[in-house]
C-alpha cells in the first residue's frame, strides 16, 4: 500500500500539471511588474522593469553555461534566480531585500526543504515571485543516476512543491526545473522537455556555495555581470553570505544602469512574449562581422543533370563521313533558343578530320615485349677474375711507399692517436703493403664502381 501510494503522488502531479499546460488552465499568480516609482517608501528601488512570457515546449533547455540558447534579454537586463529553499532566517532576509527593491525573482525549490517549511514557500507565492523546482533531495549525481531514479527525484520533488503550496498548486507552480550542480544528463532533459518542463541554466554565477567572504560573492556577481552584460544571475537564498551580499549587487546593477527582468511561463490566457528567433541564441550573428557566402553556382545548361549528355552526330560539322566538333558544341541548341549568335569561326586551323570508319577501329593491344624491363646480370667470380686480370698492375717504388707511409703517419697524428674523429668511433688504418698494390684487389671489393686504370711510372 506504502508503495502503490507513493507511485501515485509521484505520477498523479505530473498528469495534473502536463493536462493544465496542454490545455492552458494555467493561470499566473505573479504580481505585476513594479517600478522605482511603484515601491512605497523606496523612491530609488531598482524595481522590476518588465515580465518575460516564455513558452517552454518551444524552448525546452536555457543558459549559455551549458546550452545554445538562453533567454531573450536586452543589453543590461538581468534575471535573479535563487536556489535551495526555503531556508526560514536566511530565505526571509533575501525575500525582505526584495521586496524593498519591489524585485520579482525566480525561485527554485528542494522538495524537502518545501515539506519541512512549507510557510516558506506559500511566502514566494504570496510575494509574487515564480516558482520551480529543484528534485527532491538536492543530489549531486544526476548527471550518473539511472533515469529511473533521476525521474523519481524530479517527480517527487514537483509532489513536495505541490503539497506546501496546497489547492493554489495548479495556479503557483510553474514548469521550471533546475539540476542541482548544473549536474545535467541528456535522458533526463529529454523526460522533462516530454513533460513541458523547462530546464533552466544560468549565464554566470557568484558562486555563494563556497566558503568566502561576502564582499567576494559581490565582486564575482558584478564582474561576471559586466563581462557579458545580460543574462540570469544564480544565487542561494539559503547562503549567509547571499544575503549579505544581495543589497550591494542590487544597488551596483541600479546605479550601472542595469533593470531586473520577471520571468513566467506562458498560458492559454496569458501568451509568449514575441520574440525572434535569433534572441535566444546564446552567439546570435553580429552585422558588424561579414559573413562569407560561396559563390554562386553558374546556371549551366547541364548544372541540374544527373548525367553529362552524349556528343551525337549532330554536333559535329564534316562532309563524306568525318568528324569535325562544330564551333558551339553541346550548346547549340540552347543558344538558337536564346537568340544568341554563333561564335566566330577561330583564326588558326580546325582539328584534323577523323572519318567514321578510322574512329570506331579498335587500337591494337600492344605486345607484352613492350612491357619487359631487361634485367642486368650479377657479375660472376669469373668475370670478375677476367676484369682483374685485363687490368694492368701499377708498381710502386721503394720512395712511393715511404712517401705514401710518412703521410699516413701524419694524417694519424693530426686525427690522433688511433686515428679517431672526435666522439666517434676509430678509423681502421690501411695496410701497406710495401711493394706493389695490385688492383684487382680493389676490383674484388667493388669491381664495378672502382675499377681504377693507372698507368705505368716511368722508373
Amino acid at each position: 500500500m506504502i508503495a502503490k501510494g507513493s507511485a501515485e503522488v509521484r505520477t498523479r502531479p505530473w498528469a495534473v500539471l502536463g493536462a493544465m499546460l496542454s490545455f492552458g488552465f494555467l493561470t499566473c499568480a505573479a504580481t505585476p511588474p513594479a517600478s522605482a516609482a511603484d515601491c512605497p517608501g523606496h523612491p530609488d528601488a531598482l524595481g522590476t522593469s518588465r515580465t518575460l512570457v516564455v513558452d517552454p515546449r518551444e524552448h525546452p533547455r536555457l543558459g549559455t553555461m551549458q546550452y545554445a540558447e538562453t533567454l531573450p534579454l536586452r543589453d543590461h537586463e538581468v534575471v535573479l534566480s535563487f536556489d535551495d529553499g526555503p531556508l526560514p532566517h536566511n530565505s526571509d532576509q533575501v525575500l525582505a531585500i526584495l521586496a524593498s527593491q519591489c524585485i520579482q525573482a525566480n525561485f527554485f525549490i528542494i522538495g524537502q526543504m518545501a515539506r519541512t517549511f512549507p510557510g516558506g514557500v506559500r511566502k514566494l507565492r504570496d510575494a509574487g515571485h515564480t516558482i520551480g523546482t529543484h528534485t527532491q533531495t538536492h543530489p549531486l549525481t544526476m548527471n550518473r543516476l539511472p533515469i529511473e531514479r533521476a525521474k523519481a527525484e524530479i517527480d517527487d520533488g514537483i509532489a513536495s512543491v505541490r503539497a506546501a503550496l496546497g489547492d493554489d498548486a495548479d495556479k503557483s507552480l510553474s514548469p521550471f526545473f533546475r539540476y542541482p550542480g548544473l549536474l545535467r544528463a541528456e535522458a533526463s532533459e529529454d523526460y522533462l522537455a516530454s513533460k513541458g518542463i523547462q530546464t533552466w541554466s544560468a549565464d554566470f554565477l557568484a558562486d555563494d556555495w563556497r566558503h568566502i567572504s561576502s564582499q567576494r560573492v559581490y565582486d564575482l556577481a558584478i564582474q561576471r555581470i559586466e563581462a557579458k552584460r545580460k543574462g540570469i544571475l544564480l544565487l542561494h537564498d539559503i547562503q549567509a553570505r547571499t544575503v549579505a551580499a544581495l543589497p550591494r549587487i542590487l544597488q551596483t546593477l541600479k546605479a550601472r544602469g542595469y533593470s531586473i527582468v520577471h520571468v513566467v511561463p506562458a498560458t492559454a490566457d496569458r501568451p509568449a512574449t514575441p520574440t525572434e528567433s535569433q534572441q535566444w541564441q546564446s552567439h546570435p550573428p553580429s552585422e558588424s562581422i561579414p559573413v562569407s557566402h560561396w559563390p554562386k553556382i553558374p546556371n549551366f545548361v547541364f548544372a541540374d543533370a544527373s548525367r553529362l549528355a552524349v556528343p551525337s552526330l549532330s554536333d559535329f560539322d564534316g562532309l563524306n563521313g568525318t568528324l569535325v566538333p562544330s564551333a558551339e558544341p553541346f550548346d547549340r541548341i540552347g543558344q538558337r533558343e536564346q537568340g544568341a549568335p554563333l561564335p566566330r569561326q577561330a583564326p588558326w586551323p580546325r582539328q584534323v578530320p577523323v572519318t567514321v570508319a578510322s574512329a570506331a577501329a579498335v587500337l591494337p593491344i600492344p605486345a607484352a615485349a613492350v612491357f619487359a624491363i631487361p634485367e642486368l646480370p650479377h657479375p660472376t667470380a669469373q668475370a670478375v677474375a677476367l676484369l682483374a686480370a685485363a687490368t694492368p698492375r701499377t708498381v710502386v717504388t721503394d720512395r712511393d711507399a715511404a712517401r705514401a707511409t710518412s703521410a699516413v703517419s701524419a694524417g694519424k697524428s693530426s686525427r690522433g692517436r688511433l686515428g679517431s674523429r672526435r666522439g666517434g668511433r676509430p678509423r681502421a688504418s690501411r695496410p701497406n703493403y710495401g711493394g706493389a698494390i695490385p688492383v684487382a684487389a680493389h676490383a674484388k671489393r667493388n669491381p664495378l664502381k672502382h675499377v681504377v686504370q693507372v698507368k705505368k711510372r716511368n722508373v
